[in-house]
């Protein structure tokens, strides 16, 4: 036989070997040879994911999301009741009794009063639970104190940075707060007229003193919402008016005068008198 009948037997041969191993492969259910591993083995001896798979993990985050929307639910019907006046400083929020109206564990709950503490709404006292904040006089002044000090710094960089744009959007926000004024619940009036100083903060470019100043504003809201009497709304709309005047005019020191007579006369409308909750927490809470 010449050598190229035996090299083209050899090469048969070859491949009847590798269908035979082929075939086996499929009947035993193994795979012969490194290359048809199902996985292979890293260094470490794990092996190795395929990056396709990958795909398929975010399950995790998707379950989550439900505890995330009833702490916000539990925030916000605990603050709406406290900015509504159902809820009064001082008024006890036993744990026990929140998981039973919203149908939830401890932990969830604890989460949401954190959050309402870190706000300064509510105040959580070791081995007493929580309880609707009631600012001391001392507390009332420091925080007034310190936003005066705190705006009269911002006034001067917001007449300094304002553009006409700006003013619109503050003229805007003054037709807003004449019209809620006229329509809604005081309590309605203090939130807007409180983001009115926001607005403004907006106008320094500098985001230290809006962080800090949404502090304050934050806690002498909570303050203004439960102790200031009511029909006062109109004064603080004209007050609000004069100084967009004045800003538009330019005149930073009257600004900063106007503003800070606008808190001081908005601090002594505040009489810190705790009044009476009822007994039934659904109710206070608006779930009845």
């Amino acid at each position: 036989m010449s050598d190229t009948s035996t090299r083209n037997t050899a090469k048969r041969a070859g491949k009847s070997g590798a269908a035979a191993e082929k075939s086996a492969a499929k009947r035993t259910g193994k795979h012969a040879g490194p290359a048809a591993a199902p996985a292979r083995q890293s260094r470490a001896g794990r092996p190795r994911v395929r990056h396709d798979a990958l795909g398929e993990a975010p399950v995790l985050q998707a379950e989550s999301e439900p505890g995330e929307d009833i702490i916000t639910r539990i925030y916000n019907t605990v603050f709406e009741s406290v900015m509504d006046q159902r809820l009064t400083p001082g008024t006890k929020l036993p744990e026990a009794a929140l998981c039973e109206l919203f149908g939830v564990g401890r932990t969830v709950v604890q989460k949401a009063l954190q959050k309402l503490a870190h706000e300064h709404i509510v105040e959580l006292r070791p081995n007493r639970g929580a309880v609707v904040a009631m600012p001391t006089p001392e507390e009332t002044r420091e925080i007034f104190e310190a936003r005066r000090s705190l705006e009269a710094a911002i006034m001067r960089l917001a007449v300094r940075n304002a553009t006409r744009a700006d003013l619109a959007k503050l003229r805007r926000q003054l037709k807003e707060e004449h019209e809620v004024m006229h329509s809604y619940a005081q309590t309605r009036w203090a939130r807007l007229a409180s983001s009115f100083h926001m607005r403004v903060a907006e106008l320094s470019r500098n985001a230290t003193l809006q962080r800090y100043l949404g502090e304050l504003v934050s806690r002498c809201s909570l303050i203004v919402a439960l102790h200031e009497p009511a029909g006062y709304a109109s004064c603080e709309h004209e007050e609000h008016t004069h100084i967009v005047d004045l800003i538009e005019r330019g005149d930073a020191e009257g600004a900063v005068a106007a503003m800070e007579s606008h808190l001081v006369s908005l601090e002594e409308h505040i009489h810190l008198v705790s009044g009476k909750s009822e007994n039934n927490l659904a109710r206070m809470l608006g779930m009845e």
